[in-house]
């Protein structure tokens, strides 16, 4: 039976990674600019016979872009997934509990407060804020002693709110031409401005998020039992948790810095895994990741392609977003989850 169980999981993986492929070529075909897919063969291969044009369209533009919405869909996707396990409830997700909330303001924070801010001075900003957001929820929770779903869905409301009035206030303040013009940007969420400078500013950072993930993997599976079961099992909760909400908020931040706020991808992408794999463990939770990619991949594409004008991505991930979440709450109220 475990070898049955092996050889569906490796079956599923090699089709994910198969459609992350075929995602991935079409991303860098299509655009105002289309690439032949014999052009794309050549460029790989180093043959000459290839336009400059064609080339300076693959390696600056297309490239970078596609493998950063590999990136940040892999990353929201692992991310929430890890969210639901510690917060041990089906909604955590970096934008309903006001993670990416509070990484937007401190991005904001960075850009009008700091005059030179380049990538790393707005990253620090996101994870900072982030993070903040994160303590800020969980006290909120500890004050009212219920850690219903509900609980948890209210103190995000309330993070998301104060956040939001704080951005508000610094756009009254902020020079329209410039520092206005870039918090605009981290809110509605594009792959548009993306450049290998950025990609290659962030890898190291997404890099140490996900590694991070993958080693704690096993001290993330066992924060899903009670914390009595935890200590049991000579666990340091307060340590192991903390030190686990860093590494997800560093994969977010880092992710947030430059395409902005990308939404419902972090929440909807685990509930795809576990209503494949029917479980909540480490293979859900690569598989968040490999579906956020190709939520986010897919998305960037029809935003690419429905309209003249090239459309922000969160619009098509909350398209995508919003009937999964109504057919989870759908699904979910007999259990009595909020």
């Amino acid at each position: 039976m475990k070898n049955k169980e092996r050889r569906k999981l490796i079956r599923l993986f090699s089709e994910i990674i198969v459609a992350i492929f075929i995602a991935t070529i079409i991303s860098i075909c299509i655009g105002k600019y289309s690439i032949a897919l014999t052009d794309i063969w050549n460029i790989i291969c180093g043959n000459e016979n290839v336009s400059l044009l064609s080339r300076k369209v693959f390696f600056t533009l297309r490239l970078p872009r596609t493998f950063m919405a590999i990136m940040a869909g892999t990353g929201l996707g692992l991310a929430g997934s890890v969210y639901q396990i510690i917060f041990k409830n089906p909604l955590a997700s970096p934008d309903i509990i006001g993670i990416a909330g509070g990484a937007n303001l401190g991005a904001a924070l960075a850009i009008v407060v700091l005059t030179s801010s380049g990538m790393m001075e707005i990253a620090m900003g996101s994870f900072i804020g982030g993070f903040l957001a994160v303590l800020a929820v969980m006290f909120l929770v500890r004050a009212t002693r219920s850690r219903a779903t509900a609980t948890y869905v209210l103190a995000g409301i309330v993070i998301n709110a104060v956040s939001k009035a704080v951005i508000m206030g610094l756009k009254y303040f902020a020079d329209p031409e410039n520092e206005l013009a870039a918090m605009e940007y981290w809110e509605m969420g594009t792959l548009g401005n993306t450049t290998a400078a950025k990609v290659m500013t962030v890898f190291p950072l997404f890099c140490v998020g996900v590694i991070g993930i993958i080693l704690l993997r096993r001290q993330i599976e066992m924060l899903a039992l009670s914390d009595n079961e935890c200590r049991a099992l000579g666990m340091r909760i307060g340590i192991v948790r903390t030190i686990i909400l860093l590494l997800s908020t560093l994969l977010v931040a880092a992710i947030i810095c430059v395409t902005g706020l990308i939404s419902f991808v972090g929440l909807i992408a685990p509930h795809i895994a576990k209503l494949i794999l029917k479980r909540n463990n480490f293979n859900t939770m690569v598989l968040s990741g490999f579906i956020g990619a190709i939520v986010i991949l897919v998305a960037d594409i029809f935003a690419r392609l429905l309209y003249s004008v090239e459309l922000p991505i969160s619009i098509l991930t909350t398209v995508i977003g919003v009937p999964m979440l109504i057919y989870f709450l759908c699904e979910k109220g007999k259990e009595q989850l909020i």
